[in-house]
């Protein structure tokens, strides 16, 4: 705990290797599973010139070089807005890691704190804002987990990263954020959307489309994601016979639901979140063009059982046959006692989206704090990359918080094994790989994942 303080693809190359497995989504235990590797060889991830992970300086940042002892983490997390429905999962994976860690003992000998506050689901970054300043100033945090939304963190990253706090998003994925100016505090679980771009891409393809709209929100979510999606089409052999952007707020779409509708596309991608996304979806039925006629494709951003109510509230009905993939909540590498672990911990959350890299976030800064023997954040912001891929090719792996510590205590190299797979960090202190689920909405407005695809190294 700190003293409180008042200042403060491009797609080169793909290749396919198909392993069949098993995977159950929300009480679906029986869904058939393929999963497809898809190796992207320039991601844009790796090779920092400055500003990644690695270039941690506090003597020349003015961070702090000693810690207290206590490691006190605070989490900004949806509890309202547009993205409230992945607040629940996001906050019982960092309740459930606390939890775990303070049951082996804890960070150098004393129990970690978790202090959660809210992000305003990406609809109210002044509430972000707000939160943030809370958890440096008036409680002294060490680190936060969070913000769920790019564009919140967006909002926030200079006022935690210039405060010289540390901070680890269970859910960012907008590529831009690789080379933001971090000063190599700023990490994140889940892999960026140029990876995800291409998953997208290819279960697109593999579904037979060749004639692909494209509609997104104009954000840097939205038009950001597309950036990468378009050329990965492209590369699967697809046209995209429409590329348009619509309001966020999901008002005066009309004219660009035409223009999609117009383009007579036999699939199309919408990169949007429920509110909004779900006013699309609204407006493609009315114009005969609805998950009936064509296949919808949506990314994690609308991944939620409850989308229905923002199609047509009463009926469940109303996204029956829409697909789209998504960061896996249980992915296949995933350390093996996390779905029903985080089950039982956790029983009324109905998805576990986000859960998993929520819990790592959460792990891997104790293990850092741990390995550097310091709960200053640029010591801890040293050490994540070193605790999620070793520092040398024989580091040992560990599934949990009980064993790494036990090994970092014995002096042993580690390569945490994370609840979302392997995190192998790449110097931007992002993962190299994404596992994606690839889910499908059925009659009674819920999705379930039937497919998965590997993409990256």
């Amino acid at each position: 705990m700190r003293t409180t303080r008042k200042t403060r693809l491009a797609a080169v190359g793909i290749s396919f290797a198909l392993i069949l497995g098993a995977c159950g989504d929300d009480g679906d235990d029986d869904a058939a599973d393929d999963t497809t590797t898809t190796a992207a060889e320039d991601s844009g991830t790796t090779e920092p010139e400055g500003s990644g992970a690695t270039a941690v300086a506090p003597e020349d940042n003015g961070g702090r070089t000693e810690g207290d002892g206590e490691l006190v983490l605070g989490a900004v997390l949806p509890q309202s807005g547009n993205l409230a429905q992945l607040g629940p999962p996001m906050i019982s994976g960092a309740q459930m890691a606390e939890r775990d860690i303070n049951a082996a003992g804890g960070v150098l000998g004393q129990d970690i704190r978790l202090i959660v506050k809210d992000d305003g689901g990406a609809g109210n970054n002044d509430l972000a804002v707000t939160s943030v300043d809370e958890l440096i100033n008036n409680e002294g945090v060490d680190a936060i987990v969070g913000a769920a939304a790019s564009g919140t963190t967006k909002a926030v990253i200079d006022r935690i990263t210039s405060s010289g706090t540390a901070q680890c998003s269970p859910s960012n994925t907008g590529s831009d954020l690789t080379e933001w100016d971090d000063r190599g505090l700023y990490f994140r679980t889940p892999p960026p959307d140029n990876l995800q771009a291409l998953a997208l891409a290819k279960a697109i393809s593999d579904d037979g489309h060749q004639n692909v709209a494209i509609i997104a929100q104009n954000t840097d979510y939205g038009t950001g994601f597309v950036r990468y999606l378009e050329p990965a089409l492209v590369d699967n052999g697809a046209e995209v016979v429409a590329n348009v952007t619509y309001d966020e707020t999901g008002t005066g779409i009309d004219a660009e639901v035409e223009e999609i509708v117009s383009s007579s596309p036999d699939a199309v991608a919408l990169i949007g979140y429920p509110e909004d996304g779900g006013k699309v979806v609204a407006s493609m039925i009315q114009k005969g063009a609805g998950p009936s006629d064509v296949t919808i494709y949506v990314t994690d951003g609308m991944q939620s059982n409850e989308l229905y109510t923002a199609v047509d509230e009463s009926n469940p009905a109303s996204t029956e046959g829409m697909r789209g993939t998504a960061a896996s909540a249980a992915p296949e590498g995933g350390a093996s006692f996390f779905p029903d672990a985080f089950a039982e911990f956790a029983p009324q959350v109905e998805s576990p989206i986000y859960s998993a890299q929520s819990y790592d976030c959460v792990i891997i800064m104790a293990l850092a704090a741990q390995k550097a023997q310091s709960d200053a954040p640029f010591d801890i912001a040293r050490e994540i990359i070193n605790v999620t891929k070793g520092e040398t090719p024989d580091a040992e792996k560990c599934e949990t918080y009980a064993d790494c510590v036990a090994l970092l205590e014995a002096g042993t190299d580690i390569n945490y094994e994370g609840a979302s797979g392997a995190l192998d960090f790449t110097e931007w202190g992002e993962p190299s790989a994404g596992e994606y689920e690839v889910f499908t909405f059925g009659a009674d407005g819920t999705y379930t994942t039937d497919d998965r695809i590997v993409v990256g190294e």
